[in-house]
């Protein structure tokens, strides 16, 4: 059996002498792997690297075996990102997080077409592509049957003055409801509101990386437990990597 599909490329890890286990999120087959003989190799090795887009082509004697992939180049993330140091941890940190929490043969359309659309924003500025990546890391927790409630305040129902995030609901809390126990609340930035367009106060890079504090509790909260040893190394590293640049413009 076999199936042609458009892919992003989340990791390849030598096998053998000569050939590398290719792991890729596709667009209609999910998170799945496949043997690439040769891919060690110079010819494919610059095509096999992690945020590629790439044309995929799978096939195996039976569905459940790891079956084997031919490669084709559509886009080279590595080559755009070579001189940008935090956009290239930041294209880590989204692609290995995929690796970890995604079920395998899974399909997720949706999600597909929303990381190559971040990947393709990370040539950009951080001010540009920094809330688009908060808001891909919080439309992965509802993928996964996670999603966080920011439309009104779990409280009161009303939907102005939005400021917090309860960490146990993952649902928004105005500003006077929330204020006696803001201690035990995480921060909402205003981008992440509803409706809420991006003006540059929004996309400062405090904002964004309270927005990643935001998401990374959810994540090590309810995606995490399912799979073994809780961290994210690539992800650790861009947040501190942000925080430092943060500081150092503040």
């Amino acid at each position: 059996m076999h199936w042609i599909d458009e892919g992003l490329i989340l990791s390849a890890k030598k096998f053998g002498e000569n050939s590398v286990i290719l792991h890729a999120l596709t667009k209609e087959h999910g998170r799945h792997a496949g043997l690439v003989r040769g891919g060690s190799g110079k010819r494919l090795r610059g095509i096999l690297q992690p945020g590629n887009h790439v044309g995929l082509r799978w096939q195996s004697r039976l569905s459940d075996h790891l079956g084997n992939y031919s490669v084709e180049a559509k886009s080279s993330m590595g080559a755009m990102l070579f001189d940008q140091p935090l956009n290239l941890v930041a294209a880590s940190s989204a692609l290995s997080l995929l690796e970890k929490v995604l079920p395998e043969r899974e399909i997720h359309g949706g999600l597909f077409d929303a990381t190559l659309l971040l990947m393709t924003n990370l040539t950009k500025d951080i001010e540009h592509w920094g809330p688009l990546l908060v808001r891909w890391e919080l439309g992965l927790l509802t993928e996964l049957g996670y999603g966080l409630d920011l439309s009104e305040c779990a409280a009161t129902g009303l939907k102005e003055d939005l400021i917090y995030v309860s960490p146990k609901s993952g649902c928004a809390v105005s500003r006077g409801a929330g204020e006696p126990y803001r201690a035990r609340l995480l921060s909402l930035p205003e981008f992440l509101l509803p409706g809420t367009g991006e003006g540059n106060d929004n996309r400062q890079l405090s904002h964004i990386a309270a927005g990643l504090q935001l998401t990374g509790y959810f994540i090590h909260k309810n995606l995490l437990p399912h799979y073994g040893k809780e961290s994210l190394p690539a992800r650790e590293r861009f947040v501190s990597a942000l925080e430092r640049r943060a500081k150092s413009e503040a």
